[in-house]
């Protein structure tokens, strides 16, 4: 039984004043307003994807935005990108903000690599670190998201929160769905990701809702000289294949 006044559960669903007057759309209006956004939303899919054919080979870096200078996850993304960018020559992509994007993007800057952000247009101006050579803007976080997990030769996620909890679990989805060709997912940071694996294993394979298979979609590695290893052993994308509508394109 609820024992609020009217007055304290207003203010708790943050419901307005007085009644609003609003007008539905009309069909036309409606159409158009559709037709605007199919637009613009496609607009944004091909600047995107033309901007990162000038990155044929890429590492996309993921990660906590709440890092920052000297905090050990920071100096690790810092010092992997760099190794990334000089000694294999592949760009370092992320989404252009604070945290683990900015260690990536400055420790590619500062090897003379390709440091790449995919940044977003937000009401307020978003924090876009110093250390891009090259970005894009979006304005959908749908669109920046699929431009994140394009192409890219592996996908490198660091210690984070929800956002990056939930951009690890998309591209291993794809992996298993197979939306996406096999590219190495690596989980770096001790500690972390061996209790989000042992999560999946005692919450999800246990329940049979996934399959052993899945845990092996991923891997969990810290150590610098393997993961260099991992990403040169991954086949560079020369296109990126499109089968249509085709269900689950195995083969």
């Amino acid at each position: 039984m609820c024992y609020m006044t009217d007055d304290e559960h207003c203010a708790r669903v943050n419901l307005p004043e007085k009644q609003l007057h609003r007008v539905p759309l009309s069909h036309a209006e409606m159409h158009r307003a559709t037709q605007e956004r199919i637009y613009e939303i496609s607009r944004e899919f091909e600047q995107g994807f033309k901007f990162l054919e000038r990155f044929p080979k890429s590492v996309t870096f993921f990660g906590s935005t709440r890092v920052s200078d000297g905090h050990p996850d920071y100096d690790h993304a810092r010092l992997l990108a760099g190794r990334i960018t000089r000694e294999l020559g592949y760009s370092v992509v992320t989404g252009g903000g604070p945290g683990i994007m900015e260690a990536a993007n400055r420790g590619a800057k500062e090897t003379g690599g390709h440091s790449v952000g995919l940044t977003i247009r937000l009401p307020k101006e978003q924090v876009m670190n110093d250390y891009l050579t090259e970005h894009v803007d979006f304005y959908y976080f749908f669109s920046r998201k699929v431009c994140l997990a394009y192409s890219a030769e592996a996908f490198l996620f660091f210690p984070g929160g929800l956002g990056t909890l939930d951009e690890c679990l998309e591209n291993i989805t794809l992996l298993q769905t197979h939306k996406i060709p096999s590219v190495p997912v690596i989980l770096v940071g001790d500690g972390y990701w061996e209790n989000f694996r042992e999560f999946l294993r005692k919450n999800l394979l246990e329940r049979r809702t996934i399959d052993p298979e899945d845990l092996e979609l991923f891997t969990i590695e810290n150590d610098d000289e393997k993961i260099l290893s991992i990403i040169k052993s991954a086949p560079v994308k020369e296109f990126v294949p499109y089968k249509g509508l085709r269900v689950n394109p195995i083969e």
